[in-house]
């Protein structure tokens, strides 16, 4: 079986503009497709021949080789080698660790990993906190990278594209949520979420998420990232975003209203952002000082909830989003809502700081005062989102770092001190 690539120069796609770029990595990626069919495996489209792929490399800012990224194997139809950090136990550190993803099939495409987010519930995954913590682990939902196969009935995505994955890899496709798609609600409980989870649609196999150099997935469940994007951005808006995407989305916030923030770490300075760009007129509320960093982003209030200021809002929000991963009183919240207004909870606390709420507080309230949880959002939506976010300019403030650092990181998102997301760089992996 033989490659037929041709190049004029490689020199020539180096200092060329971005859409004479991608126009050459499509005639490359094209002339590189390799029929496998007759072996009896799934035909991918590969980036081959080394010269190629140092293009892209130059280019992309893509973090590793041919061979470590797995495209030897995809091309022969094998397990895939993966190369990440992976926790050991419930305690937060990490180690190398190698294992192999599951081969192509001819819906799947392979992605490089450049970019990575540390989500506040990876530390909770990691320790156990929410369901049994499978060991190793490798953690990682907020992924961004570079497509470098595709298998042969793959239409949404070719050679070269950016591609982001969320939570979610895998679901049943055929029950109501689904077909509605609300895959991470899916009634026949297929739906895979991105580590920890059980792949049913491979053998049960453990999935392993984005602290990695790749992942291989359903062309389906993989979020097309436009070529205009803040690429070193994009990872955490798969998860930070949607979240608070969907809920903003659902009670329909709009311009004029006054709505809040309850916890801006991760997530909640996204939530400000949206609402914000909707017109809203934003408060905010942490234990912890922010007020300089929420009224850049466009909140008109910061509130200490150690703070007597905290105890005189009443019967004044339209909207509340709660993002708290820890232990509150949810009805110090509620409270604070209109008549008729919402109340979104995406926050996720352990069990054991699991939120207060007075049930007899709640209904002598009388006052048609909502309360509804959030999960992520379906694959539909978080492209409505990304699309969004990209178009408007609406990014987290990131700070990269190398996998190195997990260990201490981790300690610091815990503390709630993050500024706001966290973002490993691939690169650092090799």
């Amino acid at each position: 079986m033989k490659e037929k690539i041709e190049l004029s120069s490689q020199k020539k796609c180096f200092g060329e503009e971005q859409s004479a770029r991608r126009e050459f990595l499509k005639t490359s990626a094209k002339a590189g497709s390799v029929a496998l069919a007759s072996m009896g495996m799934a035909s991918v489209s590969i980036i081959g021949g080394g010269g190629i792929f140092s293009s892209l490399k130059a280019d992309s800012k893509s973090s590793s080789n041919i061979k470590s990224n797995g495209l030897n194997e995809a091309l022969s139809g094998k397990e895939i080698p993966s190369f990440d950090y992976a926790a050991n136990s419930k305690e937060w550190k990490f180690k190398y660790f190698s294992f192999k993803r599951h081969p192509m099939g001819e819906n799947d495409i392979l992605i490089e990993i450049l970019y990575a987010g540390i989500c506040h519930s990876d530390l909770h995954t990691v320790s156990g906190d929410h369901h049994m913590a499978i060991y190793p682990m490798v953690p990682g939902h907020e992924i961004v990278g570079i497509v470098i196969a595709v298998g042969s009935k793959v239409s949404k995505f070719k050679v070269g594209d950016y591609a982001g994955v969320g939570c979610m890899v895998n679901s049943c496709g055929e029950c109501e949520a689904c077909k509605q798609s609300k895959e991470q609600y899916c009634t026949n409980a297929k739906t895979v979420f991105t580590y920890n989870s059980k792949d049913v649609f491979h053998d049960n196999a453990i999935t392993y998420g984005g602290y990695s150099n790749n992942i291989v997935l359903s062309e389906k469940f993989a979020i097309k990232v436009s070529k205009n994007a803040q690429i070193e951005k994009v990872a955490p808006l798969l998860c930070a975003g949607i979240t608070t995407y969907s809920p903003i989305m659902f009670s329909k916030v709009k311009s004029g209203q006054k709505v809040a923030v309850a916890g801006v770490g991760g997530l909640g300075h996204m939530a400000l952002q949206y609402m914000v760009h909707l017109g809203a007129e934003v408060t905010c509320f942490d234990i912890i000082d922010k007020k300089d960093s929420v009224l850049a982003l466009g909140a008109k209030e910061f509130v200490n909830v150690k703070s007597t200021r905290f105890k005189e809002f009443s019967n004044i929000f339209d909207f509340i989003i709660s993002t708290i991963p820890y232990k509150y009183d949810i009805n110090d919240y509620h409270k604070m809502l209109k008549f008729g207004g919402e109340m979104a909870i995406v926050g996720l606390p352990a069990p054991k700081d699991a939120p207060k709420l007075d049930s007899q507080e709640f209904l002598w309230q009388f006052q048609n005062k909502k309360i509804y949880p959030s999960l992520i959002g379906g694959i539909k939506e978080t492209q409505e989102m990304l699309d969004f976010s990209v178009e408007n300019n609406i990014y987290p403030k990131v700070e990269i770092i190398s996998i190195q650092k997990l260990d201490s990181v981790y300690k610091i998102v815990a503390e709630g001190k993050a500024d706001f997301r966290f973002v490993i760089d691939m690169k650092s992996l090799s």
